[in-house]
């Protein structure tokens, strides 16, 4: 090959070359673009109902300056710096995309769906544009034994990131935006009323409502779906029962919020509405909570004495606070990065700051009576030290139960006979003037 002819194809080589860098970089910024727009109209352009705008500000704000700040700098990285930006923009991408998909399947596309099927795409966009430019830019001129030893040290690098940073972001994006889109088919046992009241930062929350045939009523939680079965149990002795959608969830507006976070809100419009009704007496309204049910019950009794009883099944905790405030803290060391992700990635995605622990909150709930419930196997056995913790820091009046062989939140259905001796005798006590049963035990 003559030197004219070597030069030409050096020149054609480069060319292609940063043929092939520019289409990367407009792929990844126009994905990034799209991530942008579905970031600015979930939050700011078509908030859920009941919300607005000014709620949003951290939750909207922070992600989108993220974002934005990461299409700046991307022209400026190195080949691995880029592709690492962009699988991790491109996960993020795929979890705002999760709820439209969510939405889409549970009743049609609505609102800001339409932009949440386009960052979904963006998402797979970039996570693809980050794994060919990961393989197009490897090393190859070096030793065999130092490139796959580069190899694996990266991919462990990156496993600790996805699995302590990426994952509890996703999960907290996934958690603030997804709830129960529909409401469910009614089997309480007896005649209801369909209620509405408003929490107070403006909320319309929706409900069920069974009156009441021995003077107490009973707050079933959260949801309409999981507490049913109490519902009919309580319902079967004369109980009064409220069971309603929390919000962001069913038919009720706002945010959702799987791990509960200022969802004490909806306990306390609960109670006064029920305290608002001629045919409740305010003086025997007792609730129960379920898993994070039974969490936000914590929180709303130990601020309110509106409840004159409250089981708390299945609650363990919310938070980094409740995880260095449960006992056991030595054993769950490794978790802790984790935790640390998740609740910042919570705060930031809730517009919140994270609620206070619940080990710190039960002492105050005195002297409303507070029953703990659990299972042996709850959550893999990670139910006993919390509940036990929570036990221990409550003040009298009392109760605890483990559920032998139980499992999170299944007293009802594993020892079905026990449960409803215990629970409904709880409630007769505390809210009827039955003779007390003293500690529960095994």
């Amino acid at each position: 090959m003559n030197e004219a002819a070597a030069h030409t194809t050096g020149e054609r080589a480069h060319s292609d070359v940063w043929a092939r860098v520019a289409s990367e970089h407009a792929l990844a910024i126009g994905a990034l673009g799209v991530i942008a727009l579905h970031v600015v109209d979930d939050n700011f352009l078509q908030p859920e109902p009941g919300t607005s705008a000014t709620g949003h500000l951290v939750s909207g704000l922070f992600p989108l300056a993220l974002v934005v700040g990461a299409a700046a700098l991307y022209a400026r990285l190195r080949p691995g710096g880029r592709a690492a930006l962009a699988l991790a923009f491109g996960v993020f991408g795929i979890a705002c995309g999760i709820e439209a998909a969510y939405y889409t399947v549970n009743g049609g596309p609505t609102g800001d769906d339409f932009t949440g099927w386009l960052s979904l795409a963006a998402g797979f966009v970039l996570v693809g544009v980050g794994a060919v430019t990961l393989w197009r830019t490897r090393r190859t001129d070096d030793s065999l034994r130092r490139r796959y030893l580069r190899r694996v040290l990266l991919a462990i690098a990156g496993l600790i990131v996805a699995s302590q940073i990426m994952f509890p972001v996703v999960i907290a994006r996934v958690v603030t935006h997804t709830a129960r889109a529909h409401v469910p088919t009614p089997n309480l046992g007896a005649g209801y009323e369909d209620v509405s009241f408003t929490t107070s930062d403006g909320l319309r929350l929706q409900g069920w409502f069974v009156p009441s045939r021995n003077g107490a009523t009973v707050i079933a939680f959260p949801g309409r779906s999981g507490p049913q079965k109490q519902t009919r149990m309580l319902v079967r002795h004369g109980y009064g029962v409220l069971l309603f959608d929390r919000r962001g969830e069913g038919a009720s507006e706002g945010d959702p919020n799987t791990f509960g976070w200022g969802g004490d809100r909806d306990l306390h419009a609960a109670a006064a509405y029920l305290r608002s009704r001629s045919d409740v007496d305010g003086s025997r309204i007792g609730a129960i909570g379920l898993s994070v049910g039974g969490e936000m019950l914590i929180h709303a009794a130990a601020h309110s004495d509106a409840f004159k009883a409250i089981v708390a099944e299945g609650a363990s905790g919310q938070s980094l606070r409740d995880e260095l405030d449960n006992p056991g803290l030595s054993d769950r060391l490794l978790d802790l990065p984790t935790q640390v992700s998740l609740t910042v990635a919570l705060a930031v995605f809730t517009n919140e700051l994270p609620p206070p622990s619940l080990k710190r909150e039960v002492a105050k709930i005195a002297p409303t009576p507070v029953f703990f419930v659990y299972g042996e196997h709850g959550q893999g056995g990670t139910e006993t030290g919390p509940n036990n913790g929570f036990y221990e820091a409550a003040r009298e009046p009392k109760q605890i139960w483990e559920v032998p062989n139980g499992q999170h939140v299944a007293g009802i259905t594993t020892a079905p006979k026990e449960y409803e001796r215990r629970v409904v005798g709880f409630f007769d006590h505390a809210l009827l003037g039955a003779a007390q049963t003293g500690r529960s035990t095994p």
